[in-house]
């Protein structure tokens, strides 16, 4: 039996940056009643607000979520009838200008500049600053066919390897690439979260779409978690209901 199981957020409990979907809430609530949940990704809170903490339903226990934004270099709990921070590790101004400089570089030397984009490509959310191909507001459909496949983001990738040596370089979503301090990634994240929990890492189960040699769920297998990839939301939910059917 595993106390607590952990998520990826777009891909795997909802499409790219969409809200849950009402059955994922509800599976979500139910999942609650037999086990601790985290969901831990690259958004930041705003974005953890939209699509996870304002979709569940009312009967969804939230003493027992952990809400990981930012790759888990933040941690949300629920207490005294609020979200509040409990720890939250931030870039330095100089550190963020380094890092969006090797952006400008690597863009320009990779050449992927798409014909069209949907509102800011790099977001500086204080302890990751995230590249979205197509820009933060881009519609799923055109997310979907960018890179299906992940193989433009690896050659971008690469290439800021070289550009920002000692930072974390990982990519999630459907068009992001991440970066964090080194060391930071999502192994980090769920360390930090057995620490902040109590559980440690062979009671926790991590479920998510990108657990493969260079995605950003990767390093949960990494630590030594128990994982599971699904290839979307509607596999997970599949999942997340054998999960229910065993813990009961």
């Amino acid at each position: 039996m595993k106390h607590l199981i952990a998520f990826d957020l777009d891909g795997t409990l909802a499409e790219s940056k969409q809200p849950l979907e009402t059955e994922m809430g509800e599976a979500l609530a139910d999942l609650l009643e037999v086990a601790d949940v985290a969901v831990i990704s690259g958004g930041d809170w705003p974005q953890f607000d939209k699509q996870v903490a304002s979709r569940l339903p009312a009967r969804a226990d939230p003493f027992r979520l952990w809400l990981m934004p930012t790759t888990g270099t933040k941690l949300y709990t629920h207490r005294e009838g609020a979200w509040a921070a409990v720890y939250a590790e931030l870039f330095d101004d100089e550190q963020k200008r380094h890092i969006l400089d090797a952006f400008d570089a690597s863009l320009e030397a990779t050449g992927f500049v798409p014909e069209e984009t949907w509102g800011e490509r790099i977001e500086d959310r204080g302890s990751q600053i995230t590249f979205s191909a197509l820009g933060q507001q881009a519609p799923i459909h055109a997310k979907e066919i960018w890179d299906p496949d992940f193989a433009k983001r690896k050659i971008i990738q690469a290439d800021l390897t070289t550009r920002l040596p000692g930072l974390s370089i990982n990519m999630g979503g459907a068009t992001s690439i991440d970066i964090t301090r080194e060391g930071v990634d999502k192994g980090y994240g769920l360390k930090k979260l057995a620490e902040a929990s109590g559980f440690p890492l062979d009671a926790m189960l991590f479920i998510g779409d990108a657990i493969f040699p260079g995605g950003n769920d990767y390093p949960a297998k990494q630590i030594g978690l128990d994982t599971v990839r699904v290839r979307d939301p509607q596999e997970t939910l599949a999942v997340v209901s054998a999960i229910i059917a065993c813990q009961r």
